[in-house]
């Protein structure tokens, strides 16, 4: 079994990224994301750092805003209206979750469109379902990009993804639609799981269950993608798939960690740059029309 480096297709990535932040900055465009913490939440902490840092070993410029947890609804909403007028701010995003006060869906939709850099809002994931978005679902995209980059064909392929959760397996099954594959999405009222698994070249996990899929689940010779992440009682981090079993069976597969979690941040730095593209093409048109 050859093991798909997530890590390191995301460190190719984000090279050609930077090559294109700099040619941004030449036309005097400086791609800026901002990102919104609400309260304290420790994982939220680590990973809205995790981007930060990402977006500086490219030449991104990032504000992080931390917020109070007693932060009332619509002083937030205020908030992200201001900086969704503010020009020098290409993307957006809110660290989910947030505290129970605050309505989700509300805050992310009050989100401009075209700095929708995490693509919550109801029509970016529209556009991205015909296959017609420029800014897509992060992880997603990521998991599509880990697919390509290992020389894995997808047209005609049958894939099984299981988790359909709004962030991962509904927008990937689109993705993976409009890339013409054969997609089974399976959920926790799903019948005979391990037969319909059984029967994928491109089997994707993101249920968050470690332990999940076992080897009677991979069909000899298929792709596994482990999206999953959870923590044992250990405090060791581990995917959804056994690990031994993938070995065993799997052609192709990503560990956990360093298989699609750096992948995902690659793509919100993608989508970043998208927007200030979006951002520099509006400013031109202007320009041109004085």
């Amino acid at each position: 079994m050859e093991i798909i480096n997530g890590k390191k297709i995301a460190k190719e990535i984000k090279s050609d990224l930077a090559k294109e932040v700099e040619q941004l900055k030449r036309l005097g465009v400086n791609p800026a994301l901002t990102v919104i913490l609400v309260g304290n939440d420790s994982a939220s902490e680590i990973y809205v750092r995790s981007k930060a840092k990402a977006c500086a070993e490219i030449g991104i410029s990032s504000n992080i805003l931390r917020l109070s947890k007693k932060i009332e609804q619509k002083e937030l909403i205020n908030l992200i209206s201001r900086i969704n007028q503010d020009a020098k701010i290409h993307g957006l995003l809110v660290q989910l979750p947030l505290p129970d006060h605050l309505d989700e869906d509300v805050v992310v939709q009050s989100v401009a469109l075209e700095k929708d850099v995490d693509c919550f809002c109801a029509e970016n994931v529209g556009r991205m379902f015909f296959g017609k978005g420029e800014i897509l679902s992060c992880t997603p995209a990521g998991v599509v990009e880990l697919l390509r980059r290992s020389g894995v064909g997808i047209a005609g392929k049958d894939v099984v993804i299981i988790g359909r959760s709004r962030v991962v397996g509904r927008p990937l099954a689109a993705m993976l639609i409009n890339l013409n594959a054969t997609v089974t999405v399976c959920h926790k009222q799903t019948k005979n799981l391990s037969e319909k698994c059984a029967q994928a070249d491109i089997l994707i996990s993101a249920a968050g269950q470690a332990g999940l899929v076992i080897e009677e689940m991979i069909k000899p010779g298929a792709v596994v993608i482990d999206v999953g992440i959870n923590r044992t009682k250990e405090g060791k981090v581990v995917g959804d798939v056994v690990w031994s079993a993938a070995e065993r069976r799997a052609s192709l597969a990503t560990p956990v960690p360093r298989g699609v979690g750096p992948m995902t941040i690659a793509m919100l730095l993608k989508n970043t740059i998208i927007a200030a593209n979006i951002a520099a093409k509006k400013l031109n048109k202007k320009q041109v029309t004085k």
